[in-house]
């Protein structure tokens, strides 16, 4: 076989479907801009924030505390992530992947006690800007 005879054959539907999405999605784009109403007036031009009227600057630096709270949960929501697959597994993994889970459970419960301890997960504190604990 010569050098750049081979064609794959079988990802042609999967070039003209990606090539027919990205038509579809460049011309929904372009009808929008083509066709969409210009009308601006205040209500429209003002930010949204749930339905209740913008309060303060939009440059408003936040406590950190509320990004503690963030990351607590993200940090939490990837624990949740990783016990899923590892219920699936549970039959294969056999005693090892069962202790191992238990530790991994054990340094976030650990992390959960101290955030608990510190404030981190009292709302009422996060709120006032001050720490109990």
């Amino acid at each position: 076989m010569m050098p750049g005879a081979y064609i794959p054959s079988a990802y042609l539907p999967i070039l003209i479907t990606l090539m027919a999405a990205t038509a579809f999605v460049a011309g929904g784009l372009l009808l929008g801009a083509i066709f969409k109403l210009r009308r601006p007036y205040s209500e429209k031009l003002l930010s949204y924030e749930s339905g209740n009227p913008p309060v303060g600057e939009p440059r408003e630096r936040f406590s950190i505390k509320f990004y503690v709270v963030a990351m607590l949960f993200v940090v939490f929501d990837v624990e949740a992530a990783f016990l899923y697959p590892w219920a699936v597994a549970f039959g294969n993994i056999g005693l090892y992947g069962f202790w191992g889970m238990v530790i991994f459970i054990l340094i976030i419960f650990i992390g959960y006690a101290y955030d608990w301890k510190m404030g981190a997960l009292d709302w009422k504190a996060v709120n006032k800007g001050t720490r109990e604990g």
